[in-house]
């Protein structure tokens, strides 16, 4: 194995170390420290950062916060050498903002920053009624692309580098975040079936007048249970150690009254249908983040909890 020459650093290491992440990390640690001493979540991926808030009422108290949370941001930036751009800014609000009696738009550093009806957070693309159809929509798109060029490509490809293309290139678009399409609508999620169903033809080689259920049920699991497995799959994670510790606090064994059959068969509690909705009358969350980062994390918002 061939290593190469030593080279004496002053200061920094090399771009793509092993080192960076860790280093940037501890150097970006006090802004988390600021964030939450304003009551606001937050999260931070690489170079983005994502504040999240969420209230039951008083929005406009709400959005005052925020913006002091920004201010002290931007300080504590400035007195680091970094620089706070409100260009790269995006602010969403979850619910109905007219009904709450929020502003189109906050200020920071003196430049107006508007809210936005949808973001994208780390290739997801999220919009205030939490929806998701604008993320199904690009999802689809890019997905279909995908498929016609591997489409051209069938007569000159064996059968097992198909079906790596047609993997690396459609399903694993329709597979990315996909926990997040459990609950929706089916005429939401149809759109990513049946790109999964011209991509199981193309694999097989079968016409569109065969039916798909054979199809499928030899190569894929459909789109909805596809999601639904990802979570039970998640949650078994989370349940036994092997998850993200947020996961399992949100996760809470189901109790009882009486002495049950199902006692000793690990339910866990189902949330009440007023945590259970995505939007409710006079709630909402407000969600920003600055450059640094830009975006808005994927967040429901539960009575007084986040997930």
């Amino acid at each position: 194995m061939s290593v190469s020459d030593p080279w004496a650093l002053t200061c920094g290491v090399p771009q793509g170390s092993v080192l960076s992440p860790m280093l940037f990390n501890i150097y970006m640690q006090p802004l988390g420290e600021i964030i939450k001493g304003f009551g606001l979540g937050v999260h931070q991926y690489a170079d983005d950062t994502q504040l999240y808030l969420s209230f039951k009422s008083e929005p406009v108290k709400a959005v005052k916060v925020l913006c002091e949370c920004l201010e002290a941001v931007g300080g504590w930036v400035a007195a680091n050498r970094l620089r706070l751009n409100p260009v790269k800014t995006e602010v969403l609000f979850l619910g109905d903002r007219r009904r709450a009696g929020v502003e189109d738009s906050l200020v920071l550093n003196g430049v107006t920053v508007p809210l936005k009806d949808q973001v994208c957070s780390l290739g997801v693309i999220l919009d205030s009624q939490l929806s998701m159809e604008a993320q199904v929509k690009s999802v689809s798109r890019a997905a279909v692309y995908q498929l016609h060029l591997v489409r051209r490509l069938r007569p000159y490809l064996p059968a097992d580098c198909l079906t790596r293309m047609v993997h690396a290139l459609v399903i694993s678009r329709l597979d990315y975040c996909n926990a997040l399409y459990v609950g929706l609508p089916l005429k939401v999620t149809r759109k990513l079936q049946l790109i999964q169903n011209a991509a199981a033809r193309l694999v097989t080689g079968s016409s569109h007048r065969d039916h798909i259920t054979p199809v499928l049920k030899a190569h894929w699991l459909p789109v909805r249970f596809q999601a639904e497995f990802k979570v039970l799959v998640l949650t078994f994670k989370a349940l036994n150690g092997l998850g993200l510790v947020y996961l399992k606090e949100c996760l809470h064994p189901h109790c009882s009254t009486w002495t049950l059959r199902s006692s000793t068969e690990g339910l866990l509690a189902v949330p009440s249908l007023r945590e259970a909705k995505l939007q409710e009358p006079g709630r909402g969350a407000v969600l920003g983040s600055g450059a640094l980062p830009v975006e808005c994390p994927p967040i429901r918002c539960q009575g007084n909890k986040q997930l």
